[in-house]
């Protein structure tokens, strides 16, 4: 409201007023910024460096793993025939007119409930659900109550997985999709958004691991002390040394649904698969030589990582083969291998904007980081959320704030 921005109080919210929030204020680094919500978007567009975003969750969230966090919701399950095999998803919502639809692949040792229903039952991310369906994708074998593969069953291979989803959107009559992946899911999500670029719009990539076996699993298989232990190895996969000891609800409860929930030899064969995946072939462009030839992702993406997370360093690396004017790093602060299990609200919001600098929900509430006035609402609906995705760059063009 045109106010000076003042400091935070002590145990007050650093992102500000909880009722009349209409101005942004966070803390990057040492510099404290305040911004008309409207401009800080506005400014997103303008900015030509990548840069990351440093975000804090005012309350880390572990909400359940109670009951109804691993519940579906006004959702329909079908298994789906493809050329490599049947795959398990489930519909959640109806497709919204032309919008994509929202497409969820979990990483190993997880289902789609385990790993995005903190997310999608928060209840910031219930706009996002009103604006578009959601089709979570369950690896083979890896569904809840998921019967033990037969032997001599071949799971299909990251390749092979990528190339099964097309089959499944056009039965289930999904023109397009904006990605949300996690690890291996991540992997898989790129794969098909690299061959298949029309069926993508966007992509949001959490841990994602751009090479071929090393980085992730090498530090994975060390920390857990070269043990055969198959759950040893994938709980050092999601977390780091640190919240292995000190996390011990989030640990515990991750422990025994990877150990008891899915079926031990699938889970085996899905990470073999991931274990055995090969290099996500992408280059960065160069702006005025190849960016028009050059092989990497023609669609906006996010890539978010925990800032304690054992994938940070594969993160960057995927970073640094990526378009830097469509693509923003996501850093989160205080958050290890899970982000949108420990910190759904921030990943929301991030979440938010990203689909709003696609041209998608202009006058989506902002909750926490920005409260907009009703005016600021008004005019990114009429000068920055009705734009012409195929006239205009649709993705922040890098980090909103930038620290020392």
């Amino acid at each position: 409201r045109g106010e000076e921005p003042r400091e935070p109080q002590p145990d007050s919210d650093p992102c500000g007023d909880a009722d009349t929030g209409y101005r942004l204020t966070c803390w990057v680094g040492r510099v404290y910024v305040a911004a008309d919500a409207a401009d800080w978007w506005r400014n997103i567009f303008k900015m030509e460096e990548l840069h990351d975003v440093q975000l804090t969750e005012i309350k880390p969230l572990l909400t359940g793993q109670n009951g109804s966090n691993l519940q579906d919701f006004d959702c329909q399950e079908h298994d789906v025939e493809t050329s490599h095999g049947v795959l398990h998803v489930t519909m959640r919502g109806v497709a919204k007119g032309n919008r994509p639809t929202i497409l969820t692949f979990h990483d190993i040792g997880l289902n789609h409930k385990s790993c995005f229903n903190s997310l999608f039952n928060y209840e910031d991310m219930q706009e996002v659900t009103q604006h578009f369906s959601v089709l979570h994708v369950d690896a083979p074998g890896q569904q809840e109550n998921a019967a033990v593969f037969p032997t001599g069953y071949q799971y299909p291979s990251m390749d092979e997985l990528a190339e099964m989803l097309p089959s499944v959107l056009t039965q289930l009559q999904v023109k397009s999709v904006i990605g949300i992946g996690v690890g291996a899911g991540a992997c898989i999500l790129t794969k098909l958004a690299l061959t298949q670029p029309s069926l993508v719009e966007g992509l949001v990539l959490i841990n994602i691991d751009p090479c071929a076996k090393g980085w992730v699993d090498w530090a994975a298989s060390k920390l857990s002390g070269w043990t055969s232990n198959l759950v040893d190895i994938i709980m050092a996969h999601h977390f780091s040394t640190d919240e292995l000891t000190e996390n011990k609800e989030i640990i515990q409860t991750y422990r025994l649904h990877i150990s008891q929930d899915i079926p031990q030899e699938n889970l085996a064969m899905f990470y073999n698969s991931y274990d055995s995946r090969t290099e996500l072939q992408m280059e960065r462009p160069v702006l005025g030589l190849n960016e028009n030839t050059v092989h990497t992702l023609r669609c906006p993406a996010l890539l978010v990582v925990g800032d304690t997370s054992p994938a940070v360093d594969a993160v960057v690396e995927c970073n640094s083969r990526l378009d830097p004017t469509k693509t923003t790093l996501l850093k989160m602060a205080d958050c290890g291998g899970l982000p949108q299990v420990v910190q759904p609200g921030k990943l929301a919001e991030a979440f938010k904007y990203f689909v709003q600098g696609m041209g998608y929900m202009p006058t989506a509430g902002m909750t926490r980081l920005v409260r907009s006035r009703t005016h600021s609402a008004s005019s990114v609906g009429s000068t920055e959320g009705v734009r012409n995705r195929g006239a205009t760059n649709p993705l922040p063009e890098g980090a909103a704030c930038t620290g020392p």
